[in-house]
């Protein structure tokens, strides 16, 4: 009896040990492992739009306005994409994409990251996949800081630094926390609505949202001195062409790392980055050149500038050919607005950052609904319907527009009342390089 009843717990004990395998499986369905393939991809997508930054969109600004403010942009992109990535971790990531919350803004659970650790994940867009919570915490870092980096472009040679920053600090709260966690977190209210509003990687959330805010920034702040009186000509284009390459460059890392994996979908994106750039190079000087000019290379960057930001909504949602096509759409449209139609206004959209970023961000966010189409190459399916999603789009867009239209005129208002908006004339005069910040971009 002794010797059946060791034969039993001896098989009972093999059969457990057998067991452990498919208990080790069942474990490892409930909690994903991130792969490594795709958490090195969003680490390398994540560096690439910090490059965006500094020193592509530096760059970029800083040699389209005259040389003694040169050091004054520069200073700006650098000071309020940092002040962006502190407030992003503080308080910024849990307004966007913490839990709980409502339609408008998640909840204040994960203010300061609490409880997020190394082995916290975050979903991405396949069902059992997953990356490194704080990889996704830094990639959508650079967005928002790159973000209010991008409204400069309205307010650059008149606006003091204390301001900028107390305006940032204020729009980032108010306008891009918001708008974000709308479009892109899982209870947002765009996410939600019925078809889901389509921003692959901005154009509502990024574009719109900043070329609306400096618009408003540039009618509240006036026109720089001499406006239309003074030539303000770009000092270096060189300089330009250089941010230009970068920013293409890391633009890679913003569309294809919107995937959050490395992956078919990625592969997309990156190749509608290429193609949809390239037409807007050659889309805006052909428009320069029906317009009675020449074709230019401030116009060559800024069509690039243009396709970039048309396709970011569509990076994913669209064919290669409907990317070229987007790219082309908005450089013409663009280019036709900052070539004719601005300068017939009295409006100091400084380094035309309404006229690009705006206008582009509004064209590829309701453009996406079209390049969706299969018969342009698009991934939706054969019973997609334009209608509805064209109509989700257009409400879309209008939600971003109002919300920065009017957060952007209270976070500059604040400012105002708190530090002043505008440098002295004796400043602007002497250029925003030393009354500022007591150095020169150049020394001679």
């Amino acid at each position: 009896m002794k010797t059946a009843l060791k034969i039993a717990a001896a098989g009972a004990g093999a059969a457990l040990f057998a067991a452990l395998p498919a208990w080790a499986q069942d474990a490892a369905a409930a909690a994903p492992v991130p792969d490594k393939g795709d958490t090195a991809w969003m680490m390398i997508a994540t560096v690439l739009v910090m490059a965006m930054i500094v020193p592509g969109l530096a760059l970029f600004y800083g040699g389209l306005v005259r040389t003694k403010n040169m050091l004054s942009v520069l200073t700006q992109v650098l000071a309020v994409a940092s002040f962006a990535m502190i407030l992003w971790v503080i308080y910024g990531y849990t307004m966007a994409f913490g839990d709980g919350g409502n339609a408008f803004i998640a909840g204040f659970g994960k203010a300061f990251l609490a409880g997020i650790t190394a082995d916290s994940t975050a979903a991405t867009f396949s069902d059992g996949v997953v990356i490194p919570e704080f990889v996704f915490i830094a990639f959508q870092m650079t967005f928002s800081a790159i973000t209010v980096a991008l409204v400069i472009g309205g307010l650059v040679e008149r606006m003091k630094f204390s301001a900028l920053m107390v305006f940032a600090a204020v729009w980032l709260t108010i306008v891009y926390y918001p708008i974000a966690h709308m479009v892109w977190a899982g209870n947002g209210l765009l996410f939600n609505w019925e078809p889901a509003a389509l921003d692959f990687a901005g154009g509502t959330v990024v574009h719109i949202n900043a070329g609306v805010s400096a618009l408003v920034g540039a009618i509240i702040l006036g026109p720089r001195i001499g406006y239309k009186k003074e030539i303000m000509a770009p000092h270096s284009l060189t300089m330009t062409l250089i941010g230009t390459g970068l920013l293409w460059v890391g633009w890679f890392g913003f569309n294809a790392g919107s995937a959050l994996e490395a992956n078919g979908s990625a592969g997309l994106a990156l190749i509608n980055t290429f193609v949809a750039t390239a037409a807007g190079v050659l889309f805006w000087m052909l428009t320069e050149r029906l317009l009675g000019h020449k074709g230019s290379l401030l116009g060559a960057c800024s069509g690039a500038i243009a396709g970039l930001v048309a396709v970011t909504p569509a990076a994913g949602n669209s064919g290669p050919f409907g990317a070229i096509l987007l790219g082309a759409i908005a450089a013409v449209a663009c280019a036709f607005f900052v070539v004719s139609v601005k300068p017939k206004l009295q409006l100091d959209d400084s380094l035309d950052a309404f006229g690009i970023h705006g206008l582009g961000g509004i064209i590829g966010s309701i453009g996406t609904a079209f390049t969706m189409l299969p018969g342009l190459g698009g991934p939706g399916a054969d019973d997609y319907a334009l209608g509805p999603q064209l109509v989700t789009q257009v409400i879309a867009v209008a939600i971003a527009v109002l919300w920065a239209a009017v957060g952007s005129a209270i976070a500059f208002t604040i400012a105002k009342l708190v530090t002043g908006l505008r440098v002295t004339h004796e400043v602007e005069r002497e250029g925003l390089d030393l009354g500022e910040h007591g150095e020169r971009a150049y020394n001679y």
